[in-house]
């Protein structure tokens, strides 16, 4: 299924990428990514690796039957950047990966896909039953 996962990273180095996407994506996957040398070394490693060439005004490219592009994360990064300019303004760094976590749910569970207001709510309470919502550690007083 093509979901997304968003992760917070220090420094985005060909070192860091490759350690996320051989811990999240299926070895037989085919990469598609922009001509950033970050990816080819993690590329090889994978079943296939496209690039589309953004310098050279190249967005998607048909070949063998097939689409090579990068809009969809593309666009899932775009639309997290308009809700963070838009609705959040104002993010530190200590708290991003939730901020993460809720545009990644959010795009995972959308109608796109099947995903109705009613069942997208389902989901949600089901992952919180039992679980408390604090700030502060359990074992110190208020």
């Amino acid at each position: 299924s093509r979901q997304a996962r968003t992760f917070h990273v220090a420094e985005a180095n060909s070192a860091t990428i490759g350690k996320i996407v051989r811990e999240n994506v299926v070895k037989a996957s085919r990469l598609h990514t922009d001509e950033s040398n970050l990816y080819p070394r993690v590329g090889k490693t994978l079943a296939a690796h496209e690039t589309v060439k953004h310098s050279a005004s190249e967005y998607v490219r048909y070949e063998d039957g097939g689409v090579v592009h990068c809009n969809s994360a593309e666009s899932y990064f775009s639309v997290f950047k308009r809700g963070m300019r838009g609705i959040y303004q104002h993010c530190s760094e200590k708290h991003l990966h939730r901020y993460l976590s809720e545009f990644e749910y959010r795009f995972n569970t959308r109608v796109a896909l099947g995903v109705g207001d009613q069942e997208r709510t389902e989901k949600l309470l089901a992952q919180v039953t039992g679980k408390r919502l604090t700030y502060k550690a359990a074992d110190r007083t208020a």
